[in-house]
């Protein structure tokens, strides 16, 4: 009995479909994208709270700078919790969920994210208000206490984020905050436009 050779039946070949296949260009777009405004952003941060501190010193040492009298200015603030000064003294939770923040961050970019510009942007902002306010939290800022707040505490360095802006609510202060802040809060408010309208188009469909 003659055997013969076994054909290949290239319709039982599985393909793979085109839109399943990596997107390899396009995801390496949206990470230069993000990567450039995270940078951006954290400089952008870092060098206004330098400069702010290098002005106006620690806080105590200077009046309201009013730009817009009564209204906004800037005035320096260290603040050892979270956005907004809410959870004080509590340095190492923050700095640990920074962390988490940032993986979640990249994970969510990489898994889908990057499909739309957007959402890119972003997340590169969010992604620079978690570093810049980590890296005050860290101390890598480089300021420490002086004699006139604690002499216990002189010399050693101030694990708090510097905050600068003063917003007035009529006779209410605004808890001082500073660009990574706004990073944050105006990253998270597009996400949620965002996936509200992408949501919407979905649901017309």
């Amino acid at each position: 009995m003659e055997n013969k050779p076994l054909s290949s039946d290239s319709s039982s070949e599985t393909s793979v479909p085109e839109s399943d296949r990596p997107d390899q260009p396009r995801r390496l777009r949206a990470l230069i994208l993000f990567t450039a405004v995270a940078a951006v952003a954290l400089a952008g941060d870092l060098w206004t709270k330098h400069l702010l501190f290098a002005r106006l010193g620690l806080p105590g040492e200077s009046d309201v700078d009013w730009v817009i009298p009564n209204i906004f200015g800037f005035q320096t603030s260290l603040n050892q919790g979270a956005l907004f000064g809410m959870g004080q003294n509590i340095t190492w939770f923050f700095s640990a969920a920074s962390l988490l923040a940032l993986a979640v961050v990249l994970i969510w970019l990489l898994r889908g994210a990057y499909r739309h510009r957007l959402t890119t942007v972003a997340l590169g902002g969010i992604c620079a208000g978690i570093l810049g306010n980590l890296w005050d939290r860290l101390a890598l800022h480089g300021l420490c206490y002086p004699d006139f707040v604690d002499p216990v505490l002189a010399g050693k360095p101030i694990h708090a984020v510097r905050d600068w802006i003063l917003v007035m609510i009529g006779r209410w202060p605004w808890p001082n905050f500073n660009l990574a802040d706004a990073f944050l809060v105006c990253g998270v408010v597009v996400i949620v436009l965002a996936t509200w309208f992408q949501t919407d188009e979905v649901s017309a469909k």
